[in-house]
Order: C-alpha cells, then structure tokens, then sequence
C-alpha cells in the first residue's frame, strides 16, 4: 500500500509535509548527538585517506604478483578475458544483492511512524535515492580505476574513462534495482537481470577454458572498451534514475523494511565476527522461497540409511550448491591458465569452499541440540552421518581438479583433500561463540584473542594446507 501525494488541501488540513517531518527528526537526533561538523568531517577525511592509501598500496601489490616470474607464464588475452568474466559474475552477484538488500530500505521505527502515515512517499525516499546513487557512482568509478590500474594503465585520461564508465553503469544498475522493488510482484525482468550476467560469465570462462586447453588462447583485444562503456552507462543511468524517481510511489512499506532485516543482521554478523547469523537469515529465506516440496518414500534401511538419503536430498532441494560446486571446478582450470604459479593453492580453496556448500545438514545437526535430541543416537554418529556427503563432493571435486596441478610428492594429494574436508568439518561443526574469552592488550588496541580462535576454526587449517601445499608444490 502506497501512500498518495501532498495535496495543498492536505497543507491546508495541517498534515506535515515529507521535508518538515524530515527536519522534525534531524532537529530530535542533534539533541541527542554532539558531534559537531568539524567531528564529522575530520572522520570522513581519515577514512577517505585510508581507503585511499592502503587501496592503492593492495592495488599496487596486486599487479606486481600478476607479472612477477613466479606466477607462471600466462597468456594475456587469456587473463584479459578471465577478467572480463569475473566483472560480469561480480555484476550478477552485485545486483542480487541490491535487490536482497532493498536497495531503499528504512527502520521499524520509520516504517511504524512515516511511511504508514499520509506522507508524501516520492518526496521522503527521493533524497536517499540521490544518496544511494551517488554513493553507488562513486564506489564502482574506484572500482574501475582499480581494474583499469590491475591491468597496467598508468594514463591519466584512460584511468579517467574508466571511472566514467564504472560511475555509469554502477548508477544505473543501483537506479534500475530501485525500479525492481517498486514493480509488482511476479515480474521476470529482475531475475533475468541478474542472471544474463552470471550466465555470460559462465559461456565466457568455459570457452576460455576450452580454446586454452585446445588452441592457442583467445587473442586480446588492442584497445580498452572503456569509451564505449561512458558511452553507453552514461545515458542509461541518466534514463534509470528517471524512471526510479517514477517508482518511488510503488515502492511499499514491506519491501522497505526486508532489506532493513538482511542489513542489520549483516552488520551483526560483522561487528560479532559471527557470520552465521547472517548465513542463518539467507539459508532460511532461501527455504522460504521453496514453499513446497514433493514428498517421496526413503529407501528401506537402518536410521543412519535414512538420514543419508535425506541429507541427499537435501542436495535436490538446493540446486544452487550443486551449480557452485561445479561452477568451481570450471574457475579452478580457469584459474591454472590465468596463474599457473597459484593453481596449487587455489585448487585447497576452492576445494574447500566447494565441500563447504555441501556442509548444510551437517551444520543444522550442530547448531540445534533439540534436533540432534529428536534424532537419536550420540553426536558423533550423527556427524559422521553427514559428513558422508561433503566428502564425497570433495573427493570427486579434487579427482576432476587433479590435471590443473603439478609437482609434489605422491602423497601430497591425498593429504591435501582429507585436509580439506576435515576443514571444512571443523568449519561446519564449530559451536556457538563464547564472546567471554581472554583478550590482550597491545599496541593496536585491545585484541580478542579467544574471539579469533573460535572463529578460524576450520580457516586456520586452511591456512595450514595452502601453505604446505606452496611449498611442497
């Protein structure tokens, strides 16, 4: 339910418009906050010289170990392409955030007092539309200047065009996301937005992939098609923040306030260092969207044969685990021809980020006492049970993954994909957190000791086999 525009009747009736409620409420925070302008600026001017400073230095770091020696010997076309793929993976990814997150979204408390009552709904989502569009603008125009500086330009009116290019096609797709939220639902274009770029990525990679085992590598193009991009961003997000200002009316109070639940648990799962709070919100959206399922008998059998093939099932229920798992295996070749020197280490990665999406029964049987209870039998069965399944997507993942690598002693194998799964096992079993831990006062501050334990549980190992693997590789 949307609400109608200001009228003068309604002036006239004394409703208060969208900008007197608006200064209303800055004048309420100031009696509460005395942070002064000068506070505030001197707090933007150390973070923009942060960002600025340490970027840079990353960026610069970056190129050096793409051309060092030991990276290997790589085609460029080949890298050239890997990375026009990974931008058009990372805008797909981008936008189904934006539309996870909103991108408008607003408090219960505004929710409950603002865009319930008869306010002018244009005017109050308007200026932090205008917030969001330039914050987006400016973010992807560094984001350009970043992949433009990784690739090796170093001129002045190149790096210039492609933080154009980045302004623009990041202003329109934050625009456009806006005009998501605010069509009816049952609307087609949105998925299809998202997904047009990820399933580019893909046919880009695979043909990558295949030309460079077979052939000679596809060629690079001779000139950066940054000009063509402004050429193109620019207007459409000129003609996207037109028509988002036009959705702003349709944009209703429950799709305001769903982005405000994923950003505040985000933030959560940041400042607790918990990233299952987070993970916990998206897995149980994502059952949520399922809504039905078809039930089907088990295979007669003993309780541990039964728990296997719903664990199984599972796996049938959430296609997307199985895309990425094998969506992983397609980057690891890609990542062999684009840097050979780190196919090695890459390969412990992916292997365990690929037997981690495989983890999901294996983490609600950890994390819910009650249902390990309503189960049976002791714990450590009950984990063995389900660890079935990540291993055996592991041990397959690894044997298709074997050509990519080289070198190493026979053994190194082996090892490295048990390593991998009792990674991912530590990962997926870890207990809640105790946040009453020991801490250590250095000169940085004062430092979570206990707090950072419990959270690489499962990453420290990792750590353990990307480093033997580096050097016995």
């Amino acid at each position: 339910m949307t609400a109608a525009p200001a009228t003068v009747a309604d002036e006239r009736a004394g409703l208060p418009t969208a900008r007197q409620v608006r200064a209303h409420l800055r004048q309420a925070r100031r009696r509460h906050h005395d942070h002064s302008l000068g506070d505030v600026l001197g707090d933007a001017y150390v973070m923009v010289l942060f960002v600025g400073m340490y970027g840079w230095f990353a960026i610069s770091e970056a190129r050096d170990v793409l051309h060092s020696p030991s990276m290997g010997k790589a085609d460029p076309g080949v890298r050239w392409w890997l990375a026009v793929a990974a931008l058009l993976a990372g805008a797909g990814l981008a936008w189904r955030g934006l539309r996870a997150l909103g991108p408008l979204l607003v408090t219960p408390a505004t929710q409950s007092w603002v865009t319930s009552a008869p306010i002018d709904r244009r005017a109050w989502l308007a200026p932090r539309l205008g917030i969001l569009l330039a914050a987006s603008a400016a973010g992807t125009a560094v984001l350009g200047v970043a992949v433009a500086a990784l690739s090796g330009v170093a001129d002045l009116a190149a790096l210039g065009w492609a933080a154009g290019a980045g302004a623009g096609w990041g202003a329109a797709a934050l625009a456009l996301s806006v005009v998501a939220q605010g069509s009816r639902p049952g609307r087609r274009w949105p998925a299809l937005a998202g997904a047009v770029p990820v399933l580019a990525a893909a046919v880009v990679t695979v043909l990558v992939v295949l030309v460079g085992h077979l052939g000679d590598g596809l060629p690079r193009p001779t000139g950066a098609p940054t000009a063509a991009l402004v050429v193109l961003g620019v207007p459409l997000a000129v003609a996207a923040s037109i028509f988002a200002v036009r959705a702003l009316p349709r944009v209703d109070r429950a799709t305001l306030t769903t982005g405000a639940q994923f950003a505040n648990a985000a933030a959560t799962a940041t400042i607790l260092l918990d990233p299952s709070m987070l993970t916990g919100l998206v897995e149980s959206r994502r059952w949520r969207r399922i809504g039905r399922v078809r039930s089907r008998r088990f295979l007669p059998g003993p309780g541990w044969w039964a728990l296997l093939q719903a664990d199984v099932r599972r796996l049938g229920r959430h296609p997307s685990a199985l895309l990425f798992w094998a969506a992983l295996v397609v980057v690891q070749y890609a990542a062999a021809l684009a840097l050979p020197g780190l196919a090695g280490a890459v390969q412990v990665v992916f292997g365990y980020l690929a037997a981690g999406r495989l983890t999901g029964g294996l983490r609600s049987i950890s994390r819910s006492p009650g249902l390990r209870r309503a189960l049976g039998g002791s714990d450590n069965a009950l984990r063995a049970i389900h660890v079935v399944v990540p291993a055996v997507g592991a041990g397959l993942w690894w044997l298709l993954t074997l050509p990519t690598v080289h070198g190493g002693p026979a053994w190194l194998a082996p090892a490295l994909a048990l390593g991998v799964v009792a990674a991912a096992y530590r990962a997926a079993t870890r207990p809640p957190i105790d946040y009453g831990g020991a801490t250590v006062n250095t000169p940085f501050g004062m430092v979570p000791v206990d707090l950072l334990r419990q959270g690489s549980r499962g990453p420290a190992l990792l750590a353990v086999l990307v480093l033997g693997r580096m050097l016995l590789g």
